[in-house]
């Protein structure tokens, strides 16, 4: 199970362990899930209506868009500012996973509640979360900067992209977006670990002993986790994701409409008014795709890399054990 637990024997997870678990969980991740989001991430700044049936923007529908985006940009275009992802997963991996189990430990240690019931996951995943976020947030504007440009590319690298915006915007820039981030990555966090716990529990009530996971149910849990935690605080990602490409609206020009924002409750209340309801969730099919692959994998890999090291370290103990009985 994710998080610590007092029945597993043998020595808890580390925050070293945990943190390469997930760094490790994030980058294979990233590397598989990366289409889905250059995909939903032009939804979600597209200002016209995203509809098949009456199209009006440059992307109506997630075949078409797939289509569109490999003739006009190429293959590579999918994995557009792939870098700053990889470096986005592995960092916020090592941080959430690191918080999560040192929160679970003390909330065992210092409190009366039980680490693995699925309201104290809820509390330490959001605040996990929320570390992994602030420590992670210029990453993730760079992210989205490089999946929203077109071509020609405003940024040619990693590096012109930070001296750019270092000098044009400034150093808060890299923060644009904060505030719905952390507004939606608590619920959001806290809701996949929450029903990651439920669903782990209804499939694998009592797991084998040495088995953390790794397996077929984790993959599934974690993909119903990821799709109803991402309904429920959708609207939140694409606030942040409208804001974070603020002062970028000349490279986004060919891409239809483009708008700018004063600040979060300003962004609301615009994309109310012009966009509607609807205009809140814009992306969200490819989204779901992306939570359903990206949180069960994440948990998929974690508990695999998990029951790696776990089994690493029993191997390792009986190797030592027998060399000293041999030695006497």
């Amino acid at each position: 199970m994710v998080g610590y637990d007092p029945g597993v024997q043998g020595a808890p997870l580390s925050p070293k362990e945990a943190a390469f678990a997930g760094s490790a969980a994030g980058m294979v991740t990233r590397a598989l899930i990366s289409p889905f989001d250059v995909i939903k991430i032009r939804f979600q700044l597209q200002i016209e209506r995203v509809s098949s049936k009456t199209p009006q923007g440059k992307y109506y529908g997630i075949f078409q868009a797939t289509r569109c985006i490999h003739l006009e940009e190429g293959l590579s275009a999918f994995w557009k500012g792939h870098i700053p992802a990889q470096l986005l997963s592995i960092c916020y991996g090592a941080v959430q996973f690191a918080s999560f189990e040192f929160l679970t430990e003390l909330v065992h240690q210092k409190t009366l509640y039980d680490s693995q019931t699925a309201g104290v996951h809820f509390v330490c995943g959001g605040l996990a979360a929320c570390s992994a976020t602030v420590v992670c947030q210029p990453l993730d504007t760079l992210r989205t900067r490089f999946a929203a440009q077109g071509e020609p590319k405003v940024y040619r690298n990693l590096r012109h992209a930070v001296s750019t915006m270092w000098r044009s915007e400034g150093t808060l820039t890299f923060y644009r977006g904060l505030s719905p981030t952390l507004m939606a990555v608590f619920p959001y966090a806290g809701l996949q670990f929450f029903f990651y716990n439920i669903f782990k529990k209804l499939l694998a009530p009592q797991p084998e002993a040495g088995n953390s996971g790794g397996n077929l149910k984790s993959l599934v849990c974690g993909s119903g986790a990821g799709m109803i935690s991402k309904t429920i605080t959708y609207p939140f990602d694409l606030f942040k994701k409208r804001l974070q490409v603020g002062g970028f609206e000349a490279a986004r020009a060919h891409f239809g409409q483009v708008r700018s924002y004063r600040g979060l409750l300003d962004c609301m209340v615009q994309i109310a008014k012009e966009e509607g309801f609807r205009g809140f969730f814009k992306g969200l099919s490819p989204s779901l795709v992306k939570a359903a692959l990206s949180t069960g994998f994440t948990f998929f890999w974690y508990e695999f890399f998990v029951n790696a090291m776990h089994n690493f370290k029993e191997k390792r103990g009986t190797n030592v054990i027998a060399k000293d009985f041999n030695r006497r």
